[in-house]
């Protein structure tokens, strides 16, 4: 999205013919608004794909990794305070 993207006065008398009387839009203007609300989106940043070397190992990698292990118990300490 640019930054200076306007609204024209055509999508504007179709947006507010559209607020006033939904029912009265054709599919053009229906698909005019659309194209414009999307146009004037902002756009998503896509993430860096990975190249397949890295694929690669991260499957290989993951299926090498064992079963995860549980944390062991915690031993139950009952302590006596001797008072001399």
């Amino acid at each position: 999205m640019s930054k200076n993207e306007k609204t024209s006065k055509k999508i504007a008398t179709i947006a507010a013919k559209g607020l006033k009387s939904p029912e009265k839009l054709t599919k053009a203007e229906i698909k005019a608004l659309a194209a414009s609300a999307l146009t004037q989106a902002p756009d998503k940043k896509k993430p860096a794909q990975k190249t397949e070397a890295v694929k690669e190992t991260t499957k290989k990698a993951a299926a090498k990794k064992p079963a995860t292990k549980k944390a062991p118990a915690k031993k139950k300490t009952t302590s006596k305070s001797k008072k001399k």
